[in-house]
This record gives structure tokens, sequence and C-alpha cells, in this order.
């Protein structure tokens, strides 16, 4: 990914990056604006003609979590490529993101300041939601094509994907455990693929 070019959008990343760090390494609430400014090298008044309040600075990164989710690419259901082939290539896809230490990064600095804000969750959990809407609308295209069973397209999305994030991303977001080896990545893909599609599959 280039660098932005301009001034002011490098000054922008430059206190987003360093917004991430400081809420990491002190937490929300024991981070402020001040530090944030020190950090990234800029004036504070600088900080904040980018962002108004410390809120709107880290909904920014929440927006930067939410949209790696969305870098996972378009995913259409093809009717002339076997349904388990498609669906391990999505599968494959969410794993490199649920890995990737920067989206950990992220999600620990989200998890970390809405455990105590029951609202700033809902709000994060909603969009994180939507950006998981691919899944639910390649099942239910694979439904009408008479390859999967009936049934809430959504919810089978969610049971599918909570399988991967039960056992590569919460422990590892959660408990700092180390993200899995390939065999295990391996394992996980096949046995998430199978179950789904040993249930489902018509």
């Amino acid at each position: 990914m280039s660098l932005p070019q301009r001034q002011t959008d490098r000054k922008r990343l430059a206190i987003l990056q360093a917004a991430i760090q400081e809420f990491r390494s002190n937490g929300y609430e024991a981070t402020s604006m001040d530090k944030i400014a020190a950090t990234a090298e800029v004036s504070k008044r600088t900080v904040y003609n980018h962002f108004p309040s410390k809120e709107d600075l880290f909904a920014a990164i929440l927006l930067q979590l939410w949209e790696s989710s969305a870098a996972q690419g378009e995913f259409n259901y093809q009717a002339d490529i076997p349904v388990k082939q498609q669906l391990l290539a999505f599968l494959q896809r969410k794993m490199r993101m649920l890995c990737d230490p920067n989206f950990i990064a992220l999600a620990r600095v989200a998890v970390a300041a809405t455990i105590h804000t029951p609202q700033r969750a809902r709000d994060m959990v909603e969009k994180l939601s939507r950006r998981e809407e691919g899944i639910a609308a390649w099942i239910r295209a694979a439904q009408a094509d008479g390859k999967l069973k009936n049934g809430d397209a959504a919810l089978m999305g969610d049971m599918l994907q909570g399988q991967l994030k039960s056992m590569a991303f919460w422990p590892q977001v959660a408990m700092g455990q180390p993200c899995l080896n390939e065999e295990q990545l391996r394992q996980v893909l096949q046995l998430t693929a199978g179950m789904f599609l040993q249930y489902y599959q018509c």
C-alpha cells in the first residue's frame, strides 16, 4: 500500500498510528490527546483539526478495524465451482485477516475500550456484523442454486465464522496466545468447512 502523498494525509496517518500505540499501551481512559500529539510529533491543534475529540479519534481507529474486515474483497457465489472449494477460499481469506498482527492489535484496542461501555461495544459489533454480510449473501445464493439446505443465512454465516474466531482470533486477542501455525490453520479450515457442509450441503 502506498503512503499518503499529501502532508495533511501523512499527518492524519501519523496521528492514527500514534493513537493506536497510546491506546494499546495506556488504555482508552488514560490516553490523552496531548500524549497522542507528542507521539505523532504534531501539534495538539493539528490533532484537533483532524479529530475534534478523543471519541472521534477512537472511532476512526475502529473504522480501520471494520475496513480491515471488509478488505477481504468481494465474495460472490459461482455456480460452476464446487461449493467446498469456494467455501475454503472464503475461510482462507478470513483466516488471513483474523491472524494479521495489525488487525489483532486494533481488535485489542477496541475490546479494551468497549468492555466497560456497553453502548460503544454494541455499536462496534453492529458495524462489524454489517461487514460480514458477504458470507450470508453467498449462502443465500448457494441455497437458491440447490447446493445448501434452506435456513437462516445470517445465522449460518455467524456460526461458520464463529468456528474460526474461537480458534484463531479470540484466544490471540483476549489471552495473548500466538497465532496458529500452518498445519493448525489447515486443520481448522478443513474441519470448519467439513462440519458446515456435512450439515448443510444438499
